[in-house]
């Protein structure tokens, strides 16, 4: 018989939860691995003001879960003086959170972070009900938060994602998509990512916008209907914007000039015959 026959269960291995110096070690190591300014650590520690805040945030946020909620929701303010970062100790942040700049970040009561979350400034984790309860937002781990950007209401961001700055985040966001536009629409699926060494793209300029695609579409059937009726083919057929949804290539529409039999003069806008007036009370 198994020694361990006698038992009906077996406990679940659970990794012990790092102490307050050593969350506080990981969170200053971790800034040279997503910050090339990042000289030494006397430079992190002294004219950071993202670790500054996370700092006061971890010493806050464990005076908060002891029912110390006056104190730690002084040592919150003051920090917010001093750096410019709102972080509520009720919020939940995980291991390893990098916050570059610092300026401007608000972080509500209910908010969730996962591990090794990056967020720029101006970023807000905010709430859409003034009701007790889960308001704010859950970020998995390895998110990617651009400046500017705002994630609201209970809503969960799975892991990887990568908000593009100045989105406005209001629905869930499944793992490993890049979220773009107001109101966020995701876009680039995960095998089409541009994924540097390190796992983080920071070229948010050359994500693909989808309402301009939208636009680009519609400007080049346009052009093809213009082409269509300066050549007297009034006839319209399957033309216009090819692959949208395959490919990137309509977002700059292409104007063709087209020249009118009889004439040497390029033109691609045919305007419309224009209505005549009628006199007051007179029809056409």
């Amino acid at each position: 018989m198994s020694a361990l026959s006698d038992c009906t269960t077996l406990a679940p291995v659970v990794a012990p939860t790092p102490g307050l110096l050593a969350l506080l070690r990981e969170d200053v190591s971790c800034v040279f691995a997503r910050d090339p300014a990042a000289r030494n650590r006397l430079e992190v520690l002294t004219i950071y003001p993202g670790v500054h805040a996370l700092a006061a945030h971890r010493v806050a946020h464990a005076l908060w879960q002891r029912g110390f909620r006056y104190p730690a929701r002084l040592l919150s303010h003051l920090a917010r003086m001093f750096t410019q970062v709102d972080i509520h100790p009720g919020a939940r942040i995980g291991r390893r959170f990098f916050i570059d700049h610092g300026c401007g970040v608000v972080i509500g009561e209910t908010a969730e972070i996962g591990d090794d979350v990056t967020m720029y400034h101006g970023v807000t984790l905010g709430g859409t009900s003034w009701n007790p309860g889960k308001r704010h937002p859950t970020l998995g781990s390895g998110v990617v938060v651009g400046a500017g950007a705002k994630i609201l209401g209970p809503i969960s961001v799975g892991d990887n994602v990568r908000v593009a700055a100045n989105s406005v985040v209001i629905e869930d966001v499944a793992a490993g998509m890049t979220v773009v536009g107001i109101p966020g629409r995701t876009v680039l699926p995960k095998n089409r990512r541009r994924i540097t060494a390190q796992g983080i793209d920071l070229d948010h300029h050359l994500m693909p916008d989808p309402v301009g695609k939208a636009i680009g579409c519609l400007l080049d059937r346009i052009a093809d209907l213009e082409r269509r009726v300066a050549a007297g083919n009034l006839e319209v057929g399957e033309a216009g914007c090819q692959g949208c949804e395959s490919d990137d290539h309509c977002v700059q529409p292409a104007f063709q000039p087209v020249v009118q039999p009889g004439s040497a003069v390029p033109f691609t806008v045919a305007p419309l015959p224009r209505r005549a007036h009628s006199p007051a009370g007179e029809r056409p």
